[in-house]
C-alpha cells in the first residue's frame, strides 16, 4: 500500500474525508474519459515528486537522524573513546609442535586474563575454531558445498582438548560447537583482576582450511599455514558482553589485544615465520642465513636469506640433528598466526621510517611462485610505506607475506597470499592483505558483525595503492596520474535490485555470492564517493586519520565511526549512511525541464530525484558557442522535495544541452534521463529563442509552473 503522507504533516479526519470525496469524483471522471486518467496520473506523479515521503522507513525520511546508541563515558557523542573506556587483555605463552608425518599440531598454553570491565566474571568463553572442520559442525552444515568457506568432504578435523586447569585444579569446560565455556574456581574480579589457566590441545591440519589455513603441496616439500589454531578467549565488551557468535567460516574473528610468547618446534630444514619478532635467530639459522637476515634489517633492497638452490640441501638450515624451536614474541596484537615449510625461498628488506624505526618485511614462497613473488617483498614494502604516509604509521616490527594454499587472508604482521604468476594480481592481494593490519588488526573491529568496517575500509585504502604507481616508483617509468579511476556506475545495477541486502549486516547473514560486492566493493565505493564527491579530501582525510588514531588498539562500533566522521568533517551525514550502508536503495537523478530566457539572462533547470537515495547534483551546461558551465547543487535541495528548479545565470548565451553527472561517477540506474538537448528549430518563422520551454525529451511542455 502506498502512503501519501508528507513527512512533516498528518492529514486530519476532515481532510481525509474531503480527499476521499475528491478521489471518488476523480475515479468517476476518469472512467468516462481514459485520456484524462493519463493526464491525472502524470500530474499525480509530479505531485509525488514534490514531497519526500517516508517510504519504507514508516515515520522517517532518508534525512532523519539515525537511531544510534546513547553516548556515554565509554563511547562519546563525538565518536571517540571516552574517559571510562575499557577493554580486556589476554596474554598467551604457547609451546607448539608441528608433526609433518601425521600433519598435526600439539600445543599447550598458559593464559593470563585481565578483567578491566566493571563487573566480576565467573566464567570465560573461548573460541574453538578448529571445530569448524568437524563434519557435524554448524559451519560444515551451513556453508554451500564446495564454496570458499566449506569444509572439504572427507576431512574430519576438530580440536581435542587435553586439559584445562589452574595449578592442580581442573576447570570445567563445556564445548558447544566452536565455542566453549570455562567455569572458574573463583570469579575474576572487576577493574583489573586477573586469572590464569593452562590448556592443552591438538588437531589434524586440514589440507584446505576454509581459506584461512591449510597445506600447499609443492615440488620440494609442503607449506603449512596455521591460523585460528589455538583456543582463544572470546572478547568481552561493553556492547554485547561475551562475543560468542559461532565460527561458520564466512565471518572472520573478533578478539582482545594481548602479548604472545610462542615457541614453535618444527623439523630442521623448515623456515618458520610468524606474528612477531624472532628472538632466537642464532639458534635456528645457519651463520650465512643469520648474516643475511642482519643485512636485510637495514636494507631497502631485497636480500636473499634462503635461495632456491639451497632448498633441500645442507645449506637450507643450521647444521645439526633433530627439530628446531623458533621463538617469537609479539605485543599489542589480537591473534597469532604462523607458517612452516621445507619448500620456501626466503627474502627480506626493511621499511626505514623518518624517525629511524625499521620494519623487517619478508616473503616466503616456493620455486613455483618465483615469476611473481621475486617482487613480493618490494610490493609489501611499498604498500606499507604508502599507508604509513597517507593514513597511519605501521606500528609493528615485522611484516611477512606467505605463498600457500590460502587465497588471501590476514593476521597481525603476517599475511597469506596465493597468486603465483601475475605480478599485478600479486600486488593487488598483497596490498589488500597487508592493508588489513590497519583494519582490523590496529583498529579492532568486529569482523563477524561488521565486516564492512574492515573489508570495505581496507579496500578503500587499497584503491589509492595502485600497481601502476608501484611500477613507476619501484621499477622506474612514467608516473601515472593520481586519479583512482573509480566510479560508481557498477553499483547502479546492484543498488536497483530489490533482493540485494544492505551491506551493514553480520558477515554470515550476507549471501555468499554478495559478500565481496557488499562488504568490500560497495563500502569502498561509498568511502571513495564520500571523499572525492561529497566532502573532498581536505575535509575527509583529517577526520578519517583521527578515527584511525583515536581507535588504534581499541574497538569501535559502527555508531562510533558515523559520529567520528560527522564530528571530524562538521557534516551531518545520516542520509549518506542510510543510502549507502544501512539500506539498499537506488539513485535516479533526472533533468525534467529547461526554461531559458535570453531576455532575463537566466535559465531555470528543473531536476528530479526519482528514487529514494539522494546525492549532490552536478550539472554541465553546454552553450551553442561551445562554452561550458559547471553548476553544482548540495544534497540539501532534496530535504523536502524530489523536484527542484535551479536558477542559473547564462547571460546572452543559448543553452545547447544540459547533462546531469557529466563525469558519470554516480550510481545512477537510468542515464537516459540525464541529458536535455535543445530541440532543433523547424523553420525561421519560429521566432527568436526568447523564453520557450522544453522538457527533458526536447518537446514543448507548456508553461510548467515550478515549485
Amino acid at each position: 500500500m502506498r502512503h501519501f503522507i508528507h513527512h512533516r504533516f498528518c492529514l486530519s479526519l476532515v481532510t481525509m474525508a474531503l480527499l476521499g470525496f475528491v478521489v471518488l469524483v476523480a475515479v468517476q471522471s476518469t472512467r468516462a474519459n481514459p485520456g484524462l486518467a493519463i493526464v491525472q496520473d502524470d500530474q499525480r506523479d509530479q505531485e509525488l515528486l514534490r514531497s519526500r515521503y517516508p517510504a519504507a522507513r514508516a515515520d522517517k525520511t532518508i534525512f532523519s537522524p539515525l537511531d544510534l546508541p546513547t553516548p556515554n563515558r565509554m563511547r562519546t557523542a563525538s565518536g571517540l573513546p571516552g574517559e571510562d573506556y575499557w577493554q580486556q587483555q589476554v596474554d598467551y605463552r604457547i609451546e607448539v609442535s608441528l608433526d609433518v608425518e601425521i600433519e598435526s599440531v600439539t600445543a599447550t598454553a598458559h593464559v593470563t586474563y585481565t578483567n578491566n570491565s566493571p563487573q566480576d566474571l565467573p566464567y570465560l568463553w573461548i573460541s574453538l575454531e578448529q571445530n569448524l572442520f568437524r563434519p557435524d559442525s554448524d559451519g560444515s552444515r551451513f556453508a554451500p558445498p564446495g564454496s570458499r568457506f566449506d569444509n572439504r568432504p572427507g576431512f574430519e578435523g576438530g580440536i581435542d582438548i587435553g586439559y584445562v586447569r589452574t595449578g592442580d585444579t581442573n576447570l570445567k569446560l563445556a564445548i558447544h560447537d566452536t565455542v566453549g565455556r570455562i567455569d572458574l574456581a573463583e570469579p575474576v574480579r572487576a577493574k583489573g583482576g586477573t586469572t590464569e589457566f593452562d590448556i592443552s590441545w591438538s588437531f589434524r591440519i586440514p589440507d584446505y582450511g576454509a581459506d584461512r589455513m591449510g597445506i600447499r603441496r609443492c615440488e620440494q616439500g609442503n607449506i603449512y599455514q596455521l591460523a585460528q589454531w589455538f583456543p582463544a578467549v572470546c572478547k568481552f565488551d561493553d556492547v554485547h558482553g561475551w562475543n560468542t557468535l559461532p565460527y561458520l567460516g564466512q565471518g572472520e574473528f573478533f578478539t582482545d589485544f594481548g602479548s604472545y610468547d610462542v615457541k614453535i618446534t618444527a623439523p630442521r630444514g623448515h623456515v618458520v615465520c610468524a606474528t612477531g619478532v624472532l628472538r632466537n635467530a642464532e639458534e635456528v639459522l645457519s651463520e650465512k642465513q643469520l648474516r643475511r637476515l642482519i643485512q636485510a634489517n637495514t636494507s631497502r633492497q631485497t636480500v636473499m636469506i634462503r635461495s632456491a638452490r639451497e632448498i633441500g640441501t645442507e645449506a637450507a638450515a643450521k647444521p645439526g640433528e633433530g627439530p628446531l624451536t623458533w621463538h617469537f614474541q609479539a605485543d599489542k596484537v589480537r591473534t597469532f598466526a604462523w607458517t612452516s615449510s621445507d619448500a620456501t625461498i626466503w627474502d627480506a628488506a626493511s621499511v626505514i621510517q623518518e624517525d629511524g624505526k625499521t620494519t623487517l618485511v619478508q616473503s616466503v614462497y616456493p620455486t613455483e611462485s618465483r615469476t611473481a613473488w621475486r617482487e613480493s617483498t618490494q610490493m609489501l614494502k611499498h604498500s606499507i610505506e604508502h599507508y604509513n604516509k597517507k593514513w597511519f604509521p605501521y606500528p609493528y616490527p615485522t611484516a611477512t607475506n606467505v605463498s600457500g594454499i590460502v587465497g588471501g587472508m590476514e593476521y597481525p604482521m603476517i599475511i597469506f597470499c596465493m597468486e603465483d604468476t601475475d605480478p599485478e594480481g600479486l600486488h593487488m592481494v598483497t596490498s589488500h592483505e597487508i592493508g588489513h593490519n590497519w583494519f582490523p588488526m590496529v583498529v579492532n573491529t568486529d569482523e563477524r558483525r561488521a565486516a564492512w568496517m574492515d573489508e570495505g575500509f581496507n579496500t578503500f585504502m587499497n584503491s589509492y595503492d595502485r600497481y601502476d604507481i608501484y611500477e613507476a616508483e619501484v621499477n622506474g617509468g612514467e608516473m601515472p596520474d593520481e586519479d583512482t579511476g573509480f566510479n560508481a556506475r557498477n553499483m547502479a545495477r546492484l543498488m536497483s535490485r530489490p533482493n540485494v541486502q544492505p551491506l551493514a549486516l553480520p558477515a554470515d547473514q550476507i549471501h555468499p555470492d554478495w559478500l565481496g560486492m557488499l562488504a568490500y566493493y560497495k563500502t569502498a565505493t561509498a568511502m571513495q564517493m564520500l571523499r572525492e564527491v561529497v566532502l573532498g579530501p581536505d575535509r575527509f582525510d583529517p577526520a578519517f586519520r583521527e578515527y584511525i588514531r583515536a581507535w588504534a588498539f581499541k574497538s569501535p562500533q559502527p555508531a562510533d565511526f558515523f559520529r567520528c566522521m560527522e564530528n571530524g568533517t562538521g557534516t551531518e551525514l545520516a542520509w549518506y549512511w542510510r543510502g549507502w550502508f544501512l539500506e539498499n536503495i537506488p539513485l535516479d537523478q533526472a533533468i525534467v525541464d529547461v526554461d531559458q530566457s535570453i531576455a532575463s539572462g537566466l535559465a531555470r533547470i528543473t531536476i528530479a530525484n526519482h528514487r529514494e537515495m539522494v546525492m549532490p547534483v552536478s550539472l554541465e551546461i553546454e552553450f551553442t558557442n561551445g562554452e561550458t558551465l559547471e553548476h553544482k547543487l548540495p544534497v540539501h535541495v532534496w530535504y523536502y522535495t524530489n523536484l527542484w528548479t535551479a536558477d542559473v545565470e547564462i547571460g546572452d548565451r543559448t543553452i545547447q544541452q544540459v547533462v546531469i553527472d557529466p563525469n558519470r561517477v554516480m550510481p545512477d540506474l537510468n542515464r537516459r534521463n540525464n541529458k536535455w538537448t535543445a530541440p532543433k528549430k523547424k523553420d525561421a518563422a519560429a521566432g527568436p529563442d526568447d523564453g520557450s520551454k522544453q522538457d527533458g525529451d526536447g518537446n514543448d511542455n507548456g508553461d510548467g509552473n515550478s515549485p
